[in-house]
């Protein structure tokens, strides 16, 4: 049996910092979908559970769409496609912009499931072995790992009223809205108080008592996370100055 490489977070967060920065300064719409195929195949070599990561897209899909609709509309440059008398619903140019948000989208949300494959203890001690002070990674770990919750309470509120015979997509959207927001009143409440709990747990167990802090834990990169990480960035650097100097003329 082959043993399985086991991959630093530190080179995990390399990489997304690379696709992300590729996903927001490309605008060709061609060379953004070939980016978002480079994440997914890269979220698999990563072993993301791609099916979980494509749910939180089609989640997403609707307020996706309505954003790229709405930067349509006040983007009334170039030929107009669907347009009210002078008024200019949607453009070419709107177009363009809208698919080229949709696409940034779905390459941010694919490049930041490749982090979850790595556990919230590694992900700290990466960042404190880069320099970051203890408090600052701590806070950036339960951040990634409390917005996923969040996500769950939204869905299980939906799925509860659901069951109450309530049908969302066939109520009018202004009494959609209303109920999106006594929905959405009770679960930022409800979170502030898990928040609430989890601080006063963290200073029950000692949490900053002392300056200094120590650990079991010491991550080791290996060959290959440096190989990688000098590939990615070579890439990365490689791409945009061929996209903003040498393409652009």
């Amino acid at each position: 049996m082959t043993k399985e490489i086991k991959f630093d977070p530190r080179t995990k967060l390399i990489i997304i910092l690379c696709i992300s920065t590729l996903g927001l300064l490309i605008k060709n719409i061609i060379e953004l979908t070939i980016i978002l195929l480079i994440t997914i195949i890269i979220g698999t070599f990563f072993q993301i559970d791609l099916k979980r990561s494509i749910k939180k897209v089609k989640g997403l899909l609707y307020a996706i769409i309505a954003l790229a609709i709405i930067q349509s509309i006040f983007s009334p440059e170039g030929e107009a496609i669907l347009a009210i008398r002078d008024f200019t619903i949607l453009s070419t140019s709107g177009l363009e912009k809208g698919l080229q948000f949709i696409l940034r989208m779905m390459i941010i949300i694919f490049s930041a499931t490749i982090i979850t494959t790595s556990s919230s203890r590694e992900l700290i001690q990466g960042f404190v072995q880069w320099g970051l002070p203890y408090d600052i990674a701590f806070m950036v770990a339960i951040g990634t790992r409390f917005l996923p919750i969040l996500g769950e309470e939204i869905k299980d509120s939906l799925t509860a009223i659901q069951l109450r015979g309530i049908e969302i997509n066939q109520i009018p959207i202004s009494k959609r809205i209303s109920m999106y927001s006594y929905i959405f009143t009770p679960i930022l409440v409800a979170t502030i108080s898990k928040a609430e709990k989890l601080s006063i747990a963290i200073e029950m167990r000692g949490f900053r008592a002392y300056d200094n802090r120590t650990s079991y834990l010491t991550l080791k990169m290996s060959g290959v996370d440096y190989l990688i990480i000098i590939m990615s960035t070579i890439f990365t650097i490689t791409y945009i100055i061929f996209y903003f100097y040498i393409g652009g003329n």
